[in-house]
């Protein structure tokens, strides 16, 4: 269970006393919605969890959030506040047979009175059709689904679902709501933790935002007797850091190229480079990168900087010579050249529409004067006849039409006064004014 607080039984109604033997994460665990840290946006007066408490009734909710945030509390702490029984599965342990029998303890307690308010931890990882199974309950009442999901609904969820559902977003605890964590934990322990302020820092950041992970680390701490307190250094020899949430696959990949992409059109070599650090520490492939990357030069910069494509192609040649960790540094080098180059999409944008022309145009003939005449009869009807060899002419340019007669001349390609885009527009007005003279 990925989340700030250990479950407790599948159903549960007052709060139960917790042993003295139990882990810290657990015997911090809220009593109360107002005791919850860093989701003040939904628990607040104002938010949806607390408007939805003070009305004294609940619609079915996905809670969306990183681990360790305490959508399973949240939970618990929601059924409580209005008197509503709790019941909690996992979809990573169950199966339709544990959903049948919930449902109908559900309907059970319905005709009692007791109406149940059940909790999908994981509700992801369910598929399609297990999904639907939850409609007609849901539909109907018998139960206020709660599911919780570290994936974004959109993709993890169908939309039959989400259209019964109200999705909440989790925050990830910030530095304050960590460190009001440690000061409850303290607090409980009635002793201070052996680190100094900087290692305390350090401690908090090593979390990533996960607050379970903190209070484990935490619970570690207190169980040692150390003859000093720990300094960042020694902290770190001490402790394991968290290992970054990223899965290649999911949204957290697709978040990171984003940013990394943004970063560099917006010519930021410093956010461009973190990003680029985010996704090559977290385990990203960085031939992957170096792809997106290569796109990157031809889109966003194009003919403003045509050594930008070089630059990713000379770091991807220098990746598979030299391996990681060394190779990744011609990668930095080319994500820091592509965040410094002049930008210009025009090259992009030429593409889409002639693709987009020659789509419409179908098969026109190009004109005849352009075509190749290797047997007498296509030089009998016209092939080649007429055409201007460039390279006769004093310019180098005959300014010859290139179209096809049906069809009237484009302008897809219209570079910026940025960059080696600049001399390219002058080249296209001296070619212009030749071809206006003829």
């Amino acid at each position: 269970m990925a989340d700030l607080f250990p479950d407790e039984p599948a159903e549960a109604g007052a709060a139960t006393q917790t042993p003295d033997n139990a882990p810290l994460a657990d015997r911090l665990r809220p009593r109360a919605l107002s005791e919850v840290v860093g989701q003040d946006h939904l628990t607040g007066a104002e938010g949806a969890i607390g408007r939805m408490v003070a009305a004294g009734k609940l619609s079915s909710i996905i809670f969306w959030g990183p681990p360790g945030t305490g959508k399973t509390t949240i939970s618990r702490l929601l059924a409580d506040a209005v008197g509503m029984r709790f019941q909690a599965i996992s979809a990573v342990f169950s199966g339709v047979a544990d959903l049948k029998k919930a449902f109908a303890d559900a309907d059970k307690m319905a005709t009692a009175g007791q109406h149940t308010l059940l909790f999908v931890d994981e509700i992801h990882r369910f598929n399609r059709a297990q999904q639907d199974g939850f409609l007609p309950f849901v539909e109907r009442g018998t139960v206020v689904l709660v599911g919780a999901t570290t994936e974004n609904p959109s993709f993890a969820l169908n939309s039959a679902l989400l259209s019964r559902t109200q999705v909440l977003i989790l925050n990830r605890l910030d530095h304050a709501a960590l460190a009001q964590l440690l000061e409850r934990a303290e607090a409980l322990m009635e002793k201070p933790l052996p680190v100094t302020d900087d290692a305390r820092d350090a401690l908090i950041a090593s979390a990533d935002g996960d607050g379970r992970f903190l209070l484990n680390q935490a619970e570690t701490l207190f169980a040692v007797n150390l003859s000093e307190p720990l300094d960042p250094a020694g902290l770190a020899d001490f402790l394991h850091r968290r290992v970054p949430v990223y899965d290649k696959d999911r949204e957290g990949h697709y978040n990171l190229i984003s940013a990394l992409h943004k970063s560099l059109r917006g010519s930021d070599p410093q956010a461009a480079l973190y990003y680029l650090a985010r996704m090559l520490v977290a385990g990203e492939e960085p031939l992957y990168v170096l792809r997106r990357m290569t796109r990157f030069a031809s889109e966003d910069i194009g003919l403003a900087d045509p050594e930008a494509l070089h630059q990713c192609l000379a770091a991807k040649d220098a990746y598979e010579f030299l391996g990681s960790p060394e190779g990744e540094l011609a990668i930095a080098q080319a994500c820091l050249y592509l965040a410094t180059a002049p930008k210009s999409n025009a090259a992009y944008a030429a593409q889409k529409a002639a693709w987009k022309s020659a789509k419409a145009t179908g098969s026109l003939m190009p004109p005849k004067n352009i075509l190749n005449a290797p047997t007498k009869l296509m030089k009998d009807v016209g092939y080649g006849k007429g055409y201007s060899y460039d390279h006769d002419s004093d310019e180098g340019f005959s300014g010859d039409n290139y179209w096809p007669e049906e069809m009237q001349p484009e302008t897809y390609y219209q570079p910026v006064e940025r960059g080696f885009e600049r001399e390219i527009n002058k080249r296209l007005a001296y070619w212009n004014k030749l071809r206006a003279q003829r």
